[in-house]
């Protein structure tokens, strides 16, 4: 390993917005793809950039690793077994410049200390490939376990299907994904919305979208901006769920 780690403990408020923005979409597509990659015995070949399991064959890039032991995230262009100039890092470069962009020093910093994560998630490494897969879209991405940690793995192959717009997991992909960022579940409503090209406006306390086929939905939240209800209805049949 190289490069300096960050100490302060918890993620860097930049982070986190991205996290709500993202994770909802994430969410959704990491559905799609375990219903399409079996997760049986596999094998990945990171200089042909290609993942194979159950008989199926993806093509992937090489987003970091995350160490057990040292409860650390090592991105892949700063883990001196691959670099930046590698065939499976150099597609994922991509995430380090809208980093440096937007100052999320968790997507700039070569190893990123995460000691300190006691979250929901399995640990905070699986955060961080939660964010870098969001930013580049695509199909999704693999946790690969080895002796001493997961190496994590975006999936960018046109032949993996993308989740598409589908009203009823919405309340409990939202929820789901303000457990892991709480930051602010409107922006993640907001942005899965976006996401689906879905209009929709905001009010006070609720945000109303149009959906496809001539139907609607109303998101209603209360004063500490959780999601308190969902309603929708899609050529005449309505579906609530609190």
């Amino acid at each position: 390993m190289s490069g300096p780690t960050t100490t302060q403990a918890g993620f860097s408020p930049a982070f986190q917005r991205l996290g709500a923005a993202l994770a909802a979409v994430v969410l959704q597509q990491q559905e799609t793809l375990a219903e399409f990659l079996p997760r049986e015995d596999w094998n990945a070949d990171l200089t042909a950039r290609t993942y194979s399991s159950g008989g199926v064959t993806v093509r992937v890039s090489l987003l970091g690793s995350y160490a057990v032991r040292e409860q650390t995230w090592l991105w892949g262009w700063a883990n001196p077994q691959f670099g930046e100039g590698h065939p499976a890092v150099a597609p994922t470069l991509v995430v380090r410049e809208i980093g440096e962009r937007l100052g999320v020093p968790e997507l700039v910093t070569p190893e990123v200390d995460l000691s300190w994560y006691d979250g929901p998630a399995g640990h905070g490494g699986e955060l961080v490939a939660m964010v870098a897969g969001g930013i580049l879209g695509g199909g999704g991405y693999i946790g690969a376990g080895y002796d001493g940690g997961s190496a994590y793995l975006h999936v960018d192959d046109p032949q993996t299907p993308r989740a598409g717009w589908d009203p009823i997991p919405v309340p409990r992909l939202v929820l789901n994904a303000a457990g892991l960022f709480p930051h602010d579940p409107r922006l993640t409503l907001a942005r899965f919305l976006s996401h689906h090209r879905v209009p929709y406006r905001e009010t006070s306390a609720s945000i109303e979208a149009r959906t496809p086929g001539g139907g609607s939905a109303r998101a209603r939240f209360d004063s500490r901006g959780r999601l308190t209800d969902w309603q929708s209805s899609a050529g005449g049949e309505a579906f609530t769920e609190a």
